[in-house]
Order: C-alpha cells, then structure tokens, then sequence
C-alpha cells in the first residue's frame, strides 16, 4: 500500500445479520411448522462478508454503511472489528433497526427473505471525503437493496475516480424483478464488474453469459461472472478467460457468501499487483474455501489457511493423482 493511503480498499454498502436455517427437513411451505437441524446467526450481507473475508486476506479495509442501535447492530460491528475491519465510518442511528436476512436451506437450493432496516437510510452524501482520500480502491455491492446508493451510483464512482482510486461492484440480485440499472454510464466508471451469470443475464436480457458478455464488450470494464459450479468467466479488452470451480463436495458446508468471497479474492489479487488471471485464481479459490463453513465469513480465516486448504482441492474435471 503506498504510504500516502492507509487503506487498500474502503467499502460502501449495506450491514446486516444472517440467520441461517440448514439442513430442513423439507422444502419451506407457507402454513406449515418445519424443523432445520442447524442454525446460525452470524455478520450478514454481501459488502460485509466482502470486507471482513478481505482483511481476512491481508488487505487493509475501511467500512461506510449504517446500523441502527440494537442487539444486531452490535453483532455486525462487533464482527466486523473481530476481522479487523476499519469501523470508524459506520454510522449507528438509534431511529433505525438493523437489517437481517433469514436464510432457508433445503438440500442444494435456498430461499432468503430479508428486512432491509437501516440499509435502506444510507446514502452516497454520507460518505465522507476524508475516506476516498485516504483509500487506494472502492468496492460496494446488492445495490439494489439500497435505494439510497443506487440512485446516486453514478456521482460515487465518479467521485471516487476523480480521487483517483479504482474501483468495483457486484450488483447482487434484484429483489423487485426490474433491473433497472444505468449500464451506458455507470460501466465507464468501474475497472471491475462482478456479477454472477444469473444477475449478469437479468440485467443484458441476453439468453447466455457469451451473448451478455458480446453485449458489453465495447466497455473498458473488466467484466467477471461468477457460475457456481461451473466456475467463472472474465473478459477484459475483448478476450475472455474461463476457469472451472473447485470440487468441494466432500467439505461443503453451504454457498452463503461464495460469490462476495470471491470478489475478495479477486480483489486481494488485484491491490496486490497480481495480473488478471491470478486474480480470476484467487477469487475462485476463496469462493471455494466459503463454502467449508456455515455463513459468509467463518470459511476463511487468513490467507495462509486459504492456501493450504486450496493444495488439497482439484479444479473439476481435473484427474486423481
């Protein structure tokens, strides 16, 4: 990190708990009582998992959202502040609740319904300049559960170019189905684009990753899609770059966070120097390690452990030794 920042990346967005039901005993069915055999509550939310999981990593990390002053308020400060992760910029406003997300696992599949609370209330005049001027790169995500930072996207990134860092965002998924997001302006502003290939699909309206990927390739972004099990894609400059998951069925516990895992993987690759494939490597890799522990943040530890966990993984259809 150069002398003149004191943090590798600042980090805008939406704070909240998850409570995490595993393991039910059948799908989840209105006007009925089913039971999970695991739960866990634990720091929720895409920007969250994203900053603690860095740090997690070795990047230095400063956080700017909202929480309101109660018992989940303390939980996502008290955990952010365990990763180490930089809470100097959160703001605690006693008129709102924090947010939490009650996530239902049934076999593979899941069903998440959450309460926005506080992450509704942030907005981008709330950031303050002090924090761009003292970071290297900005990152923020699930803007579509923040009506008060998507509106004004546009001036955040500028801003944040204007300070000179770079920057990235991972949209999330659109809880009201619209997808309505300004791709002719906003593109030009970020260095990294970071969504999955469902959300990817939603927002181009194309039938395939290649036909969205075909759709932007006019824009300077590096565009990187994250598939599950099939793994990732990047294009940057019109060449694309795909790369298989890792087979983690013998060690996986649930998905809850893989995607913001990765972007921290591949971010820590990137404020590290390392060219684009390794950063598409290392985002793969922490996306695999997350999913070895319940929720979003308990899979990765440091990066040490990463790796090591990481020589013991095969990239699928790679063949046994």
């Amino acid at each position: 990190m150069s002398q003149d920042k004191k943090f590798d990346v600042m980090v805008v967005g939406e704070l909240n708990v998850d409570l995490i039901l595993n393991k039910l005993n059948k799908p989840p069915q209105f006007g009925k009582e089913q039971l999970a055999d695991e739960m866990t509550l634990t720091l929720g939310s895409s920007t969250a998992i994203y900053a603690a999981n860095s740090n997690s990593l070795g990047v230095d990390v400063a956080f700017c959202g909202k929480v309101g002053t109660d018992q989940f308020g303390s939980l996502v400060m008290n955990a952010l502040a365990d990763k180490g992760v930089n809470t100097d910029y959160v703001i605690t406003d006693d008129q709102l609740k924090t947010g939490a997300t009650v996530i239902f696992r049934y076999e593979n599949d899941r069903m998440m319904v959450t309460h926005p609370g506080a992450m509704n209330h942030m907005t981008v005049p709330e950031v303050p300049d002090e924090l761009f001027e003292k970071s290297r790169h900005i990152h923020t995500s699930a803007v579509f559960l923040q009506p008060g930072i998507k509106k004004d996207l546009v001036p955040l990134f500028r801003k944040a170019k204007a300070f000179g860092l770079t920057t990235s965002m991972d949209t999330q998924w659109d809880p009201e189905e619209e997808w309505d997001l300004d791709f002719e302006r906003l593109l030009p502003l970020l260095d990294f684009f970071l969504p999955n290939d469902q959300e990817l699909l939603q927002l181009t309206g194309a039938s395939d990753v290649d036909g969205a990927l075909e759709q932007l390739s006019g824009y300077d972004t590096c565009i990187v899609v994250k598939c599950g099990e099939r793994g990732a894609v990047m294009q940057k400059d019109g060449t694309k770059h795909a790369i298989p998951a890792y087979d983690v069925s013998g060690n996986f516990v649930d998905a809850v966070g893989a995607g913001d895992s990765f972007n921290a993987g591949f971010i820590h690759g990137f404020v590290q120097g390392k060219p684009l494939k390794e950063c598409l490597a290392a985002g793969n890799l922490a996306a695999a390690v997350s999913t070895t522990a319940a929720g979003g943040t308990d899979g990765i530890q440091n990066y040490r452990q990463v790796t090591e966990l990481g020589n013991t993984l095969q990239l699928r259809g790679e063949k046994q030794e």
